[in-house]
Parts: C-alpha cells; sequence; structure tokens
C-alpha cells in the first residue's frame, strides 16, 4: 500500500480508503468483518463512515454500519492500526430520509455534540481521528446539482459549526476535522474562520470524484492543492457504473443500482454514453475498466484518500489493487479525449 500525508499534517493515509456505506443494509456484519480483514491485511488504514449509514437512510438501521465497525474493532483489538473518519448529517431538507435523526439534524453546537457522543459510543472508542461535516448547512451546490440560487436561509452559521467543531478537538474527542460535499467558497470560509479566530483548520474535504465528475477540479483543485485540504475522493466508481456492469441496461442482481432506483446519478443517457467509451478504451488497453478509472483518481494531486466501496471480497480485492496500476500517457491522452467530448456529464 502506498501513503500520503494528509492536509497539512503529518498523519499518513493510505491511498486506497475503505468507503462503508453499504454495510447494515448490502452487507450483513458477516460481510463487512471480511472487508474489514482484507483491508488490513492490504495495510489499508483509513476507514471511513457517517452517522447516516447505511444508505439509503432508514430509521430502522441508522447507525448500524457505525456499530460494525466497533464491533470488529472490539473483536480484533486492532484501533491503533485504523485511521477512523466519521460525519455528522446536515439538515433534513438538504437530505431527504433523516427526519428520524435528532428530529432533523443540525449543524450548531448541541446537535455536534449529540451526533458525536453517539458515534462514539457505536464506534466504541474514545476518539474520532476525522471528524467531518457531511454536508453543508446552507443550500448550495453538491448532491449533483450546479445552478446556484441564492437565498437568505435562517441558517446555522460556519462561524458556529467551527466553534463546534474545535471544541471536540480540546477536548480530545476528535483529533483532526474535514467537510464534505463543499463549494469552494465554503471551503475559504473554513479556512478563513480559522486563521482569523485561531480555530480548528479542516485537513480534508470529501467531494464526489470520478471520470464522470471532474467537477472539483474547476473551482475547488487549485484550493485544495496551495491550502493543503487534502481531497477524499467518494463514489470514485460512479456508484460502480464505471465497471460497465449497467452498460446496455443491464441490471445485475444484488447490484445497488439494482436495489434502489433512487440513485440516478450516474445514469443519464449522456454518462451511459461516456462510461461506454471509458469500457471500450479499458478494454483496446487489456484494462479492468474499474482498475482504470480508480487508477485515474489514485493519482490525481489533490488526493489523500481514494474512498473505494464494495459489495463483495472479488470487487474489494480488484479496486484495492488498483494502487498498482500506473496509467500509460496514451491511456491518460484516451481518458482527456472522452472527457473534453463528454465533460462532467453527471455532476
Amino acid at each position: 500500500m502506498k501513503f500520503r500525508p494528509l492536509g497539512n499534517t503529518d498523519q499518513q493515509v493510505s491511498v486506497i480508503g475503505l468507503g462503508t456505506m453499504t454495510w447494515g443494509e448490502q452487507n450483513s456484519e458477516q460481510e463487512a468483518f471480511a472487508q474489514m480483514d482484507m483491508a488490513i491485511d492490504y495495510d489499508i488504514n483509513m476507514f471511513d463512515v457517517a452517522e447516516m449509514y447505511p444508505v439509503p437512510p432508514r430509521q430502522e438501521t441508522q447507525g448500524r454500519t457505525e456499530q460494525y465497525i466497533g464491533n470488529w474493532l472490539s473483536a480484533r483489538k486492532c484501533r491503533d492500526k485504523i485511521f477512523l473518519a466519521t460525519k455528522v448529517a446536515g439538515p433534513v431538507a438538504r437530505n431527504s430520509g433523516m427526519a428520524h435523526l435528532r428530529g432533523g439534524p443540525r449543524l450548531n453546537r448541541e446537535h455536534i455534540q449529540q451526533a458525536v457522543e453517539a458515534s462514539l459510543k457505536r464506534l466504541q472508542t474514545d476518539h474520532i481521528d476525522l471528524y467531518q461535516v457531511h454536508w453543508p448547512e446552507r443550500a448550495t451546490n453538491f448532491f449533483g446539482r450546479l445552478d446556484y440560487e441564492h437565498s437568505e436561509e435562517d441558517v446555522v452559521s460556519i462561524e458556529e459549526t467551527l466553534q463546534a467543531l474545535n471544541e471536540l478537538v480540546q477536548a480530545g474527542k476528535v483529533r483532526y476535522i474535514g467537510i464534505s460535499n463543499e463549494t469552494p467558497w465554503g471551503m475559504m470560509e473554513y479556512l478563513r474562520l480559522a486563521r482569523e479566530q485561531n480555530l480548528e483548520r479542516i485537513v480534508s474535504i470529501q467531494n464526489p470524484y470520478n471520470l464522470l465528475n471532474r467537477s472539483f477540479d474547476v473551482g475547488a483543485a487549485e484550493i485544495s492543492i496551495r491550502e493543503k485540504v487534502s481531497l477524499l475522493p467518494y463514489s470514485p466508481l460512479a456508484f460502480g457504473v464505471l465497471s460497465g456492469k449497467y452498460l446496455q441496461g443491464s441490471k445485475p442482481d444484488g447490484a445497488r443500482l439494482t436495489l434502489f432506483d433512487r440513485f440516478t446519478r450516474y445514469t443519464n443517457p449522456q454518462a451511459m454514453q461516456a462510461t461506454q467509451a471509458y469500457v471500450e478504451l479499458a478494454q483496446q488497453h487489456s484494462l479492468d475498466p474499474s482498475q482504470m478509472a480508480l487508477a485515474f483518481v489514485n493519482d490525481r494531486q489533490t488526493v489523500a484518500s481514494n474512498l473505494i466501496g464494495a459489495t463483495n471480497l472479488e470487487q474489494l480485492k480488484t479496486n484495492i489493487e488498483s494502487v498498482n496500476l500506473q496509467l500509460s500517457e496514451e491511456v491518460l491522452d484516451g481518458i482527456e479525449a472522452i472527457h473534453k467530448q463528454f465533460s462532467n456529464p453527471a455532476p
């Protein structure tokens, strides 16, 4: 496994990180244990979860993914080997299906304090290595939205959220803080407030990034590099679409997009045309389409840890071993040609 520093810290994280949002819905606890065991065997130290997981969010399953990880940590006695990241949910209006969580989650001090205590209990640990804001309090461009319509909402300010996160670091419950599904303005606002008020500085941003959605590069990549706020890309395979398994209308048994019709972000006609082109490019060079897509993300200058997800060990092994793939200039040129033809077809 390869390792990189997280943000402006000395903390080293594995270039491949383990995403977990299917555990408790598509994956049983036994299957989750097997995935974590394999990850450790490959020297992966970055594990990423969220209080709302598994997805799709339901009151009956909320927190189950953290519970699985906590049970595994207790059974394996290997907390010191894991860089453990989790997230606090934002307002319900930004993500349907969350009203059951604290009566509708907010990003104020009271909710953040409640959320971290609940996560610590489920994870069976006394600290969280990276605590992330899952999505902004305000209505802005994320979860596939590119257009921006300004409104003066009565929302919790980033200042209040950051002050609450700062308290958690001071109390020793959290080591580092990060953001997710944020905009360039949001990144800079967190950094400005930290600098001006001597508050904890964000070290990471977890946004979508894959061959079908490179919108992060447009406004946020320069900030990421210059300010040393690492990208932790999620959905690097676009919900598995870039593997090619959904082409020609295929619906594999047990696959996420077969089971849940809410996930349509990466299956519009333009995205599927682009996927066909990427899969054909991989085949022309005798590459596994999934590994090609992941290897591209692995090598981005902004990326510290690429958060992969899998529902079985075969997929997981393939995805992890993308860390050993170095794409040729010919393949990279082919990727850029397709990107110019289909520029961010699934934001």
